[in-house]
């Protein structure tokens, strides 16, 4: 993939430096139980499917049991690997009635009634590393179903206002469940469900100069699909996904698909289907998304700038120390560009956030962001003020992120500091990489043509009056001897002359 550089250097390319060639591969098929969580997804046929939970494989093949030469010991393993078993399956028998996990392993609702993350965290994954999509369905607790009810109170009621579906979708738990997403995503973007499109076929489009990068990207996202589900199935969902990317980029040719884009209308086509999940992303394209699809990264990189400012005026040492580790800002980029999309594990999580992306202004993404990195202030400065060290540890975004946390911290990022006081904060830095890019390229210059490093340019009238002007040594005691010399003779002729002038 192409190599995208971090904040100091321009982005020319439009690629991102996540999706490997090994993403494309099919992965074995794991049998699971259906998940409602995951909503209906009507193929092309009109047939309505449900996608299926998913039941997680270890990322290197599978553990199983070493095998060994030797009879004896094999028949010894053997059966030593079904005591195990036997003990794992009563252990998840306990489990399922509730009981707490000896090992500290995967637990189910506490007595308490609330959620208890099914999925371990994993420290060791970076955020430009795809990932296999938990579908894991949580019963709702107490607090869940109230709020459900109050949803669907006002899905009955005609008048409920837009202001009042932003405040379901920002709040707490945001919209619940898919179900919901299905009526209110919809709302809170302005399509009505009732007048879409019908989508075209695939043949229709593959005459696009994109369609290549289109279909490569679609195919890197197997993981992001619903796992466990029949393979003509998955078929389809391929198709509608580069349908949809398709008809969004030939309606408005001023804008340029981007590699992760694909990662973002799948979430739409998995909870609203494939005709209104155009509209939508058709309006986001339009709007949130508007500066991450022009030619070339640079609004995107300027967008990514505003993280510098918000930490600065929250934590001026945690800012100073990021910048003292010339880290940038590319550990962001897959988040800012995908939604956190990409960069997350659990389905739950992807589409929490987006319920509060679309129901809040489109730079709520970078205030997240940006809350992340407060958020994880003791891990920065535990790990070695150096960009390699720093950008690993950014990189790997921790599946145990309090979000609900983080959501209410960047709306009070965002109360505090508005984009337009956070937009002068980046001027200020723009300008101060300028003139430091300036001040290199003279040393350059001055080094080339005096095999040494220049000296150091006073802050003084001279310097203000005469930019260009090379100080030596000498230069200076020349430029000080005339303007005591200019002085004592402005003295001079103040003192004899202008009395004399007087009385004449």
């Amino acid at each position: 993939m192409e190599r995208v550089e971090p904040i100091n250097g321009p982005l020319e390319k439009r690629t991102l430096p996540y999706g490997d060639a090994e993403d494309s591969d099919e992965q074995p098929e794991s049998q699971s139980m259906p998940d409602e969580s995951v909503g209906p997804i009507v193929s092309k046929s009109g047939d309505k499917k449900f996608g299926m939970s998913r039941e997680l494989a270890d990322g290197d093949g599978g553990s199983g049991v070493q095998r060994c030469s030797d009879d004896d010991e094999r028949d010894e393993t053997t059966e030593s690997t079904r005591l195990i078993d036997e003990e794992e399956v009563k252990k998840g028998e306990k489990q399922e009635e509730g009981e707490p996990s000896s090992n500290g392993g995967t637990t189910s609702p506490g007595l308490n009634g609330k959620n208890i993350a099914l999925v371990q965290p994993n420290n060791h994954r970076r955020s430009d590393e795809p990932t296999e999509l938990s579908f894991e369905k949580f019963p709702e607790n107490h607090e869940e179903k109230l709020k459900r009810i109050k949803i669907e109170n006002a899905l009955d009621d005609p008048k409920t206002t837009l202001e009042t579906w932003k405040q379901f979708a920002k709040s707490e738990y945001g919209l619940i469940n898919d179900d919901l997403r299905r009526k209110i995503w919809p709302l809170l973007v302005g399509v009505d469900p009732q007048q879409v499109d019908p989508a075209p076929s695939l043949e229709e489009l593959n005459s696009h100069p994109e369609y290549n990068q289109v279909v490569l990207d679609v195919n890197r996202s197997l993981k992001r699909f619903p796992p466990g589900i029949p393979y003509e199935q998955r078929v389809a969902l391929q198709d509608q996904l580069t349908v949809l990317i398709l008809r969004v980029i030939i309606k408005y040719p001023h804008l340029k698909y981007y590699q992760g884009y694909h990662d973002v209308a799948i979430t739409f086509l998995l909870v609203v289907g494939e005709e209104v999940a155009f509209h939508v992303m058709e309006i986001l394209s339009t709007n949130h998304l508007v500066e991450c699809m022009q030619e070339t990264m640079e609004p995107t990189q300027r967008r990514l700038m505003f993280i510098y400012p918000l930490v600065r005026r929250e934590n001026a040492a945690l800012c100073s120390y990021l910048e003292r580790s010339t880290v940038g800002t590319l550990f962001a980029l897959p988040w800012y560009l995908t939604w956190f999309g990409h960069s997350l594990n659990s389905y739950r999580s992807v589409v929490r956030l987006y319920d509060y992306f679309l129901a809040s202004d489109f730079l709520l993404p970078i205030y997240v962001t940006s809350a992340i990195v407060i958020y994880r202030q003791n891990e920065i400065f535990q790990e070695d003020c150096d960009m390699a060290s720093l950008h690993c540890l950014l990189s790997q975004l921790p599946e145990d992120l309090p979000f609900e946390y983080l959501l209410k911290s960047a709306e009070n990022l965002y109360r505090k500091y508005p984009p337009r006081v956070i937009e002068k904060d980046v001027e200020t830095m723009i300008a101060k990489e300028k003139q430091q890019r300036l001040n290199e390229e003279r040393e350059r210059e001055y080094r080339k043509r005096y095999g040494k490093k220049p000296p150091p340019v006073p802050n003084s009238i001279i310097s203000r009056f005469l930019p260009h002007l090379q100080l030596s040594r000498r230069s200076v005691f020349v430029t000080t001897a005339f303007s005591i010399l200019v002085g004592f003779c402005a003295y001079y002729y103040r003192a004899h002359y202008i009395p004399l002038a007087a009385v004449r």
